[in-house]
C-alpha cells in the first residue's frame, strides 16, 4: 500500500483543453494512472459543483475512480459523423496522455433533455474498436450497438422497457422516484440515492469489460484505520480520502461534511478523544466494488469523553465491547464516505446508565390502568456486553429471552432497576 508521504498528497491533476468542446481531465487517484474513459454531455447543462451535495460532476467523479476522462461536450442537433469525428479526437488525446493505460476504453453517455433516444453511435464505435462498453443515462441508444451497453432510465422517461440486443449484452435499470438528470448534481433533478446505486451499476459493468481499474479495497480501508486509530495522524487520515469527503456517525449525528468540517471533527473530536486502549475487532466484511461493509466490535475503556460517541458523558472508567456496522464508500483508491452505526442502547446499559426499567406513560390495551399509588414500567429491550459476545459467538447466550418481557406494576417512585 502507499506509504504515509504518498498518502500525505491530495488528488490533483490539471485539466487539459484539447478542443473547443474536448477536454481532457487525468486520473485523481493516488495511483495516478488508469484507463480511459469518453464521457459525452450536452452543451448547457450545469456540470459544476453544487452546494447542495459533496457528490461531483461527472468529469471529476469518473476521474477520482481512476479513469483518464475524455469529455465530449455536444451541441444540439450534432451529427452522427460529427461524433464519430468527435470521439476520434477524444481518443487521440487520451491515446497521448501519459497516464492513460491500457488498450480498452468505455463511453459514458448523458443525452440532451429533448432527445427520445440518443444521437447515433453505431457507426462511431464500428470505426473505433477500442471502446468496449457503453453506459447510457436517460435513454436507449437510437440503435443497436457493436458493444455491451447498461443503460439507467428514470421513472418519468417515456421509454422504461428493456429492449434486447441480439447478440450483444444490454442490462436497463429504472429508477421509478427519479427524474432524467437524475445523477447530475447542479440540477433539479439531482437524486442522491439513486445517483449513488446508479454509479455502482456503472463501475460493476465497466470494470469486468474494460479490464479495471481495479484497488485493493481492503488495503485502503485498514491503511485509513491505521492512520485513525494506531498512527493517530489527522493528515494521513486525510490524505486517504478524496478531494470533498464525508463522515457520518449516525446513532449521535457527529461526523464532518467536506474537506474542511471533517479535518477540524477529526483533530478536535475523534482521534485524540478516542482511549489508548481503544481497537477494532473484525466479524465480518464483504467488499463490493465500490464499498466495504464491515461488522466490527469496538473495544475500549471508558477513560475520558469519548465525544463523537457518547457525547458529554464523564469517564466511568468502565470496559466498553460495542458491535458497529461500517459501510465505506471508496472512490478509486480514497474513501470518499463512511456510515457508521451502532446501538447506543447497548453502550448506556454496559455504562451502568441506562436503567433496566423505565415508566411506561400510556394505557394497556383495553384502557385498564395501574391501581391507585403505583405506576406501570416497562422493563427496556435492551442488552449489555451480551450484544458483543452473540455477535462474536451466535452461542454465547441464549436467544429470545427478551420475548418474556411484560409490564409490571410498582408503587410509585421506586428505582426502575
Amino acid at each position: 500500500m502507499d506509504s504515509k508521504a504518498t498518502a500525505s498528497q491530495r488528488p490533483s491533476a490539471p485539466r487539459v483543453e484539447v478542443t473547443r468542446s474536448i477536454s481532457v481531465q487525468p486520473p485523481l487517484s493516488r495511483r495516478g494512472s488508469g484507463p480511459g474513459l469518453v464521457l459525452v454531455v450536452p452543451a448547457g447543462l450545469d456540470l459544476s459543483r453544487h452546494q447542495k451535495t459533496l457528490d461531483p460532476p461527472p468529469l471529476q467523479k469518473w476521474a477520482e475512480e481512476g479513469y483518464a476522462v475524455a469529455q465530449i461536450v455536444v451541441d444540439r442537433g450534432t451529427s452522427e459523423s460529427d461524433i464519430g469525428e468527435q470521439l476520434g479526437v477524444a481518443l487521440a488525446a487520451l491515446e497521448e496522455l501519459p497516464t492513460c493505460s491500457g488498450d480498452s476504453v468505455g463511453l459514458v453517455v448523458i443525452p440532451d433533455e429533448d432527445a427520445s433516444g440518443s444521437v447515433g453511435f453505431r457507426a462511431a464505435l464500428k470505426a473505433h474498436p477500442r471502446v468496449v462498453a457503453a453506459v447510457f443515462y436517460g435513454c436507449h441508444p437510437a440503435e443497436e450497438l457493436p458493444v455491451p451497453v447498461l443503460v439507467h432510465l428514470s421513472g418519468n422517461h417515456d421509454n422504461v422497457r428493456t429492449k434486447e440486443q441480439p447478440g450483444k449484452g444490454l442490462v436497463v435499470h429504472t429508477y421509478p422516484a427519479a427524474a432524467r438528470f437524475f445523477t447530475i448534481p447542479a440540477h433539479a433533478d439531482y437524486s442522491a440515492g439513486a445517483a449513488a446505486v446508479a454509479h455502482t451499476r456503472s463501475l460493476s459493468f465497466l470494470k469486468p469489460l474494460m479490464g479495471g481499474p481495479y484497488f485493493d479495497l481492503e488495503a485502503i480501508w485498514d491503511e485509513h484505520t491505521r492512520y485513525e486509530f494506531t498512527d493517530r495522524s489527522v493528515e494521513a487520515t486525510m490524505a486517504t480520502m478524496v478531494d470533498e469527503p464525508y463522515v457520518n456517525h449516525v446513532p449521535t449525528l457527529t461526523g464532518g461534511i467536506g474537506r474542511a468540517s471533517l479535518t477540524a471533527f477529526y483533530r478536535d473530536r475523534f482521534i485524540f478523544s478516542n482511549p489508548q486502549d481503544a481497537a477494532l475487532e473484525l466479524v465480518s466484511r464483504t467488499v463490493g466494488v465500490d464499498r466495504i461493509v464491515d461488522e466490527f466490535l469496538f473495544n475500549c475503556t471508558h477513560d475520558r469523553v469519548i465525544d463523537w460517541m457518547i457525547p458529554g458523558i464523564p469517564p466511568t472508567h468502565k470496559r466498553l465491547s460495542i458491535p458497529f456496522t461500517s459501510i465505506v464508500n471508496i472512490r478509486g483508491d480514497r474513501l470518499y464516505h463512511e456510515h457508521i452505526l451502532w446501538d447506543q442502547g447497548t453502550v448506556l446499559r454496559q455504562l451502568g446508565l441506562l436503567p433496566e426499567y423505565l415508566p411506561f406513560p400510556y394505557a394497556l390495551p383495553g384502557g385498564a390502568g395501574p391501581a391507585a399509588g403505583n405506576q406501570l414500567e416497562y422493563r427496556v429491550p435492551v442488552a449489555g456486553v451480551e450484544t458483543a459476545r452473540k455477535l462474536a459467538d451466535e452461542n454465547a447466550c441464549a436467544s429470545n429471552e427478551m420475548l418474556a418481557f411484560a409490564i409490571r406494576e410498582v408503587p410509585k417512585g421506586e428505582p426502575g432497576r
